[in-house]
C-alpha cells in the first residue's frame, strides 16, 4: 500500500509509469463523444482494460467503430450537427449516464485553394464548435450531469501552424489570436458551461497523434505508412521531402494510448480539475532520428534533404509570428506527400498493393484527406516541443518511446487492413 509521498505505477507493453488509482473508483460511467476517431478509439480501450473501474461506457460517433468495443460499452450512432434537442432525447431515450465525459468529436474542413491544412479557419471554427455546443446542450435536454468534462485540443493553441511559437510551449501561454481558432471558441463554452452546472472541467493539448483507426483524418501513422509501404513496392528509397532545417527539427509526438491513460488520469485525480494540461510521450524526436528507422522496418534505403537543388518555399503569414517577436519562417521542400499521392505511378501501386492483401483501395481517391496532415508535419516552422512539466509536477510519469509506438500504430493499421503487413527487416531501438 502507498504512503501519501509514494506512488504505485505499472507498465502495459511499451507503456511504461502509468498510474494505478484508489480502489474507490469503481463502477463508474463515462461517455465518449468521437470514440470513432484516433483519440476516442485509444479511450474506449483504455477504459476497456479496467471494467472493475468503468462499469459503463458509451461510445457515440457518426459511423459504426471500426473496433471491437469492450463487453461493457454501448455504441450510440449520432451526429453532432444535429439540432441539440434531437440529440439530447437520443441520449435519454438510451438510457446514458455519466459519470465523466471525454470530448474528442472533430471534422477537419478542407484546406484554402493553395493552403496547408488547417488553413481554412472560419470553416474549422464553424463545424467544430458546433459539435462541442450542441453535445453540450444535448446534456442539458437528456438531464445528464457529470462529475468533470475533459475536452480534448492540441498544440495549435500555441500556433504553431501559424509560424514560430515560443519553445518549448507551456501551458501558461496567453491565447495566440492572429486568426480564429476553434479551440478558443469550444473552451469558452466549457467555461461558461461548467460554472453554470458547478461542473469541473480538464483540457488536454496534445501534439501531432500518433495511433491507427479509420475514422481518423489527424494521423501521421498512417500516411507514413503508406509513403513507406509505396516506395518499397516501387523500389525506391524513402526519400525526405523537406530541408535541413526540417530534418533535424525537435518535436516531441503524442501517442494516443499514452493519451488516453493521461486523460484517464487527468479525471480522476484531485488537485488537476479546471486546468489545462500539455500532454505528450517524452521522446526527443526528430525526422533525422526516425527515417532510417523506417526505412529499416521496410527493408529499404532512406535520403534524407537534398543539397544543390530547387526547393520551393513557402513563408508563414504572420510577422510578427505567434511568439510575439522576430520574422516569419520559411518552410521548404521539394514536393508535398499530397502531390506524391496523387501520382498515377503511386495510384497504380498502391492498386497493386491492395489487390495483393486484401486492403480497401479507395483510400488514396482523396490524398489530401491524409497527406495534408503529414505535409503540415514534416514542414512545420516550429519545434514541436510541448513542456509536461506542469503534469509531472502533479504526479503524472507516464511514458512511451515514440518511435516504438509509431511501430505499433502501424501493427494495428495493418490488423485493420488499412496497410500491406511490415516486413519488420531491421528494428532499433534503445
Amino acid at each position: 500500500m502507498a504512503s501519501k509521498n509514494q506512488q504505485v505505477v505499472f507498465s502495459k507493453g511499451i507503456y511504461h509509469a502509468l498510474p494505478t488509482f484508489p480502489e474507490h473508483h469503481k463502477g463508474l460511467s463515462a461517455i465518449i463523444a468521437g470514440a470513432n476517431g484516433i483519440s476516442g478509439t485509444y479511450m474506449a480501450r483504455v477504459l476497456g482494460e479496467a471494467p472493475e473501474r468503468w462499469d459503463k461506457i458509451y461510445c457515440m460517433s457518426r459511423r459504426p467503430p471500426a473496433f471491437d468495443l469492450p463487453e461493457h460499452a454501448k455504441f450510440i450512432q449520432s451526429d453532432l450537427l444535429k439540432d441539440p434537442k434531437d440529440l439530447g432525447a437520443e441520449l435519454k431515450e438510451s438510457g446514458v449516464k455519466a459519470d465523466y465525459v471525454f470530448f474528442y468529436a472533430y471534422i477537419q474542413a478542407p484546406p484554402k485553394e493553395g493552403g496547408l491544412i488547417w488553413s481554412d479557419a472560419d470553416e474549422m471554427v464553424r463545424l467544430n464548435k458546433a459539435l462541442f455546443d450542441n453535445f453540450l446542450q444535448a446534456l442539458d435536454v437528456a438531464e445528464i450531469k457529470p462529475k468533470r468534462i475533459m475536452l480534448q485540443t492540441g498544440a495549435k493553441n500555441y500556433g504553431i501552424h501559424l509560424g514560430p511559437a515560443k519553445a518549448p510551449m507551456e501551458e501558461w501561454a496567453p491565447r495566440i489570436t492572429l486568426e480564429p481558432n476553434f479551440y478558443h471558441d469550444q473552451e469558452d463554452f466549457l467555461f461558461e458551461w461548467c460554472k453554470k452546472h458547478s461542473i469541473q472541467w480538464s483540457v488536454a493539448m496534445p501534439s501531432y497523434i500518433i495511433g491507427a483507426s479509420p475514422g481518423a483524418q489527424m494521423s501521421l501513422a498512417f500516411p507514413l505508412a503508406i509513403y513507406a509501404s509505396v516506395s518499397a513496392h516501387l523500389g525506391e528509397p524513402l526519400d525526405f521531402p523537406a530541408d535541413i532545417s526540417h530534418w533535424q527539427q525537435i518535436h516531441r509526438n503524442s501517442s494516443a494510448k499514452l493519451d488516453a491513460y493521461f486523460e484517464e488520469w487527468l479525471v480522476l485525480t484531485d488537485g488537476v480539475e479546471n486546468q489545462k494540461f500539455n500532454a505528450s510521450d517524452g521522446t526527443v524526436w526528430s525526422w533525422e532520428q526516425f527515417w532510417p528507422r523506417i526505412a529499416g522496418w521496410y527493408g529499404m534505403e532512406s535520403t534524407g534533404p537534398k543539397e544543390n537543388v530547387e526547393y520551393h518555399e513557402i513563408e508563414t503569414r504572420y510577422k510578427p509570428p505567434p511568439r510575439g517577436y522576430g520574422p516569419a519562417a520559411k518552410m521548404r521542400f521539394r514536393f508535398t506527400t499530397t502531390e506524391w499521392a496523387k501520382s498515377k505511378k503511386v495510384q497504380d501501386a498502391w492498386k497493386d498493393l491492395a489487390q495483393k492483401h486484401g486492403l480497401s483501395s479507395d483510400w488514396l481517391d482523396d490524398p489530401g484527406n491524409h497527406f495534408n496532415f503529414l505535409d503540415g508535419a514534416m514542414f512545420s516552422a516550429n519545434p514541436g516541443v510541448l513542456s509536461t512539466d506542469k503534469a509531472r509536477k502533479r504526479g503524472w510519469n507516464g511514458y512511451v518511446d515514440s518511435y516504438e509506438s509509431m511501430l505499433e500504430a502501424f501493427d494495428d493499421l495493418a490488423e485493420l487492413k488499412m496497410i500491406p503487413p511490415i516486413p519488420k527487416t531491421k528494428l532499433s531501438f534503445l
